[in-house]
């Protein structure tokens, strides 16, 4: 998300960040670069306008024209009001209810919001602890009561059973009697979509918002709908007294029009970003760290949080322990450690919140990709058990035999060893001299390389 959007501001921001002075005509010059890479962006035009005007007001004042540092500053400015526009900081979901704490979902067809309850349910359980039912009060789509048992199991939550000739608001109370009878601390409930807003859309879920009293009633809606997206937001919220809003999608949206136009224009906040087609491919909105990826600054705190939710801590402390004793750091580790990149969200995921990628050349980011990740897990799940723990005995023959059974070829083999093996250096440096030989292992590689890029044989290919 945003990467055509944080090209463009980023190139216009940079060239003001170094200027020893500003002038009123630089500032103009670079607004207007700013306000055409938000409209290239599908960023509604009152969004725009209010932003430019936001940003202008400041940008001309004492504040910039006046500080030492002036290009930063009006750095600092464009990623304040960003960050305003879209609701300035998290907003939680408010569970502070009677159990169970009723989540209305509701949205238009097509926009991910069966998946998107399944989502949320796993990210209840599993972050905030709680004992999540989900049910479908979806009497219309085909399939739509099957498709949330399947995700239920998958996420393992409760799953309240429907059928398609019962009525939505019978439904929704039988499992709001389900949901207290098994003492679950939230209920899920997923409601019919349309492909248009219809006033029998909106009556029947008027009935269920009434029958069912929801703590929180979350607008659905696909980030790559655009303007749509707000625009749609903006007339249910008039129907609906919606508690905020889920952008579903946003790794499939290049402008981000709907993240920064949403909350502006509805006065809604939005909560969850779906990041991914994952099970727990969803994650809470931080307008702060969002505007700090748009004019490519990172995102660390989410980095760190991926990491943290992503990352086998068992098999890491025990990997630790094994190296600190001096044993082989074996293709069997290397494979855990490949695994668990691909469970953070892959190399791109983790690339997108790494501060000053949005700079690099595009021919560099497209070859940072996945394909090579699971390449190499293909290789070493071709290997056998004892090659896997002794990669010495892969000879010619050896790696014929594996390169066949991956479907690859010898030299991406041999690419693989060559990266194991300086993998395998760096570990017995850090068993054997703790961390203090790890940095200095490291100092070496990064001269080696002349202070950048990746080793030889690195994923960048």
């Amino acid at each position: 998300m945003f990467e055509s959007l944080s090209q463009r501001l980023s190139t216009t921001i940079e060239r003001l960040r170094g200027r020893a002075r500003l002038t009123d005509a630089n500032i103009r010059e670079a607004l207007r670069e700013v306000r055409i890479a938000l409209l290239e962006a599908d960023v509604a035009l009152p969004v725009v306008q209010a932003l430019i005007q936001r940003i202008q007001v400041r940008a001309v004042g004492q504040e910039v024209l006046k500080s030492l540092s002036p290009g930063q500053t009006l750095v600092k400015v464009v990623r304040d009001e960003l960050t305003a526009v879209m609701g300035s900081v998290n907003t939680d979901l408010n569970l502070a209810a009677a159990p169970p704490a009723i989540v209305l979902m509701a949205g238009l067809q097509g926009a991910g919001k069966t998946t998107t309850v399944a989502k949320l349910a796993r990210f209840l359980k599993d972050r905030r602890k709680k004992k999540v039912m989900v049910v479908s009060a979806d009497v219309y789509r085909p399939a739509a009561i099957e498709q949330l048992r399947t995700l239920a199991e998958q996420v393992d939550v409760l799953f309240h059973p429907s059928t398609s000739d019962e009525d939505p608001v019978a439904i929704a109370r039988g499992a709001l009697d389900a949901a207290k009878k098994n003492f679950a601390d939230v209920l899920l409930v997923d409601t019919a979509g349309r492909l248009a807003i219809n006033a029998q859309m909106m009556d029947e879920i008027k009935r269920l918002h009434a029958a069912l009293n929801p703590i929180e009633t979350l607008f659905v809606v696909d980030a790559m709908t655009g303007q749509d997206a707000a625009n749609t937001a903006k007339a249910f919220a008039e129907a609906l007294p919606l508690t905020g809003v889920v952008l579903t999608k946003t790794d499939g949206d290049a402008r981000g029009g709907a993240a920064l136009s949403v909350r502006y224009i509805t006065g809604r906040p939005i909560k969850f970003i779906g990041v991914s087609e994952k099970p727990d491919g969803l994650d809470a909105f931080h307008p702060d760290r969002i505007a700090q990826r748009i004019l490519g600054m990172g995102d660390v705190l989410s980095l760190v949080e991926q990491v943290e939710q992503n990352v086998d801590k068992e098999k890491a402390q025990k990997l630790a322990e094994k190296v600190m004793k001096g044993k082989r750091f074996d293709m069997n580790d290397m494979r855990d450690q490949l695994q668990q990149m691909v469970s953070m969200g892959g190399l791109a995921s983790l690339m997108d919140k790494l501060p000053g990628v949005g700079n690099l050349p595009d021919a560099v980011k497209s070859k940072v990709n996945d394909k090579e990740v699971h390449r190499m897990i293909a290789i070493v799940n071709s290997m056998t058990k004892k090659e896997r723990r002794h990669p010495d005995l892969l000879n010619g023959s050896r790696r014929a035999r594996v390169a066949k059974g991956s479907g690859t070829q010898p030299a991406d083999v041999n690419r693989l060893l060559k990266q194991y093996m300086q993998m395998e250096k760096m570990m017995s440096k850090m068993g054997a001299g703790g961390m203090k030989g790890l940095m200095r292992q490291m100092g070496a590689a990064m001269k080696g390389m002349g202070g950048g890029g990746m080793p030889p044989g690195g994923l960048m290919r």
